[in-house]
């Protein structure tokens, strides 16, 4: 049986001549001790499990501050890892630019040279033509020479046959 404070305020006791039954006052009293040791038992009960529970909460707000801050030192990694790769990227775009604007240089200066070197076949090609034509007029011009000369000691020789035959023994 729980005994309240009700219980106590209202608890009659028998009364004798002398006063109050001692047996009942003892055995309320006794109910009374057992009562309030167990009260005081489930208080420190209470008690001992409420430190449990805030020495769990502590230890639960230890891990959450932990994570926070482990989530906190993460992004803040993420952050300068994202800067890093950009910054990275930059330079090898930036070296990439340089080996393109290296390889288009080199392709001008290339096809410049080679404009150049056109331009002088082109050039000699001419000069060629021209002094081949030079040498063909040349050429024609002594085959020209040697045909007229072919042709004139056969018109002398017929010419010479031509001539009467008294003067010729004469």
């Amino acid at each position: 049986m729980k005994i309240t404070p009700l219980d106590m305020q209202q608890k009659q006791f028998a009364r004798r001549w002398n006063g109050y039954d001692a047996n009942d006052v003892e055995a309320f009293l006794r109910l009374c001790a057992t009562e309030f040791e167990e009260v005081i038992k489930e208080n420190i009960s209470l008690k001992e499990e409420a430190r449990r529970k805030d020495k769990r909460i502590a230890e639960y707000r230890e891990h959450e501050q932990t994570l926070q801050e482990t989530m906190v030192t993460a992004q803040r990694m993420t952050a300068e890892i994202k800067e890093q790769a950009r910054k990275e990227a930059d330079i090898r775009l930036g070296e990439a630019e340089i080996q393109a604007e290296k390889i288009t240089q080199t392709a001008q200066s290339r096809v410049v040279q080679i404009i150049s070197e056109i331009d002088e076949l082109k050039r000699q090609r001419a000069l060629f033509a021209s002094q081949l034509v030079s040498l063909i007029q040349g050429h024609q011009r002594l085959l020209e020479t040697f045909v007229d000369e072919a042709r004139r000691p056969q018109v002398e020789d017929n010419v010479a046959f031509m001539k009467p035959a008294s003067k010729q023994g004469a």
